[in-house]
């Protein structure tokens, strides 16, 4: 298989976990501007021994699958190539993640092919698992959502969130390797700062899925529009990797503590990257795997805070697009990633 545009954070983990995958052979790992560079030398710290490469058309007719770690906008030409030569594709950015094209050109500009949008499946296992198992072409989703959707989703599938406030921080690799000098060291250390209040691109995404979640619901929350009740607002921390959403919501009826934590734990009960903890988790706790542990509290007799933590790299990323690649490819979901 071949990750393409592996010179990036996210695309140079994803070269990597395919490297040591048991079951996968990374066939190439290409970038439009690192071409002939060796990954171990880009990326030390995950010992790939690979050339990079530009991507080849020809040799896309040589693999059965691929990740494509290009920004918004560009990733989309390359995933309907990969497409048309019956490549399956695990795609990082938000090309296919919204599913409404208003709203992608509302916040990331033209898209570069809206026919391909409709065959697309987001890519969160443990909300979709049997469309995924069935797809050609996976949406990972964003970093923030992953968090704030496996946070939210056991409250959201029954119906009972009114409003909800999503306090998210992550770590500087989330910008991107090519992030300028607002995210520098002497900008970042010792400091704490928000950004995006005014409206960040990953707003739509998570109430596009809250909404999909609530409409089976038969309690007041199910199909009713999110705007107006998911306020959003991420930080950015000086770590280098990590990531926490800390969810407070209003409920539209009482949810004591025993029964907001039995529902947290049947939900995730047998998921293989999903931990309900008793207590509030911090981010070094998952660091560097594709885990998501999670803590329910009942803070009053219609309210709750939910938090999730996940490395944003792994399972806000790369690890997520392996686990999405392995149930593509009929392999345990777990193989490489633990």
């Amino acid at each position: 298989m071949i990750v393409a545009g592996a010179s990036g954070y996210a695309g140079a983990l994803a070269a990597a976990l395919v490297y040591n995958h048991p079951r996968l052979e990374l066939a190439a790992a290409t970038s439009r501007t690192d071409a002939g560079t060796r990954l171990d030398r880009l990326h030390p710290r995950y010992r790939v021994p690979i050339e990079l490469t530009e991507l080849d058309p020809d040799r896309l007719e040589q693999v059965d699958a691929g990740i494509v770690a290009y920004p918004a906008g560009a990733s989309a030409p390359v995933c309907a190539a990969m497409r048309g030569l019956g490549v399956e594709v695990v795609d990082l950015s938000a090309d296919f993640r919204l599913r409404d094209i208003p709203t992608y050109q509302k916040w990331y500009g033209t898209h570069g092919d809206p026919d391909l949008l409709v065959s697309a499946v987001y890519g969160l296992a443990e909300l979709d698992r049997e469309r995924i198992r069935d797809a050609d072409l996976v949406a990972n989703p964003g970093c923030y959502p992953t968090a704030a959707l496996l946070a939210l989703a056991p409250l959201a599938e029954r119906g009972v969130i009114d409003t909800v406030v999503i306090d998210a921080k992550s770590g500087v690799s989330g910008a991107g390797r090519g992030a300028g000098e607002r995210l520098s060291f002497v900008n970042l250390t010792e400091n704490f700062t928000a950004y995006g209040v005014e409206g960040h691109r990953h707003q739509p995404e998570i109430e596009q899925e809250l909404l999909r979640l609530a409409s089976s619901a038969s309690l007041p929350g199910a199909m009713r529009s999110w705007e107006g009740r998911v306020t959003f607002v991420p930080h950015l921390l000086p770590l280098d990797q990590g990531l926490l959403a800390s969810c407070y919501v209003d409920l539209v009826e009482p949810l004591e503590a025993e029964a907001l934590a039995e529902l947290y734990a049947e939900r995730y009960a047998g998921e293989p990257f999903v931990e309900v903890v008793d207590r509030a988790p911090g981010v070094r706790e998952v660091r560097e795997t594709n885990l998501c542990r999670i803590h329910a509290a009942s803070i009053g007799a219609r309210k709750a805070a939910i938090f999730a933590a996940i490395d944003n790299l792994w399972k806000g990323a790369a690890g997520q697009a392996v686990q999405n690649l392995n149930l593509m490819l009929g392999l345990d979901e777990t193989e490489g990633l633990v």
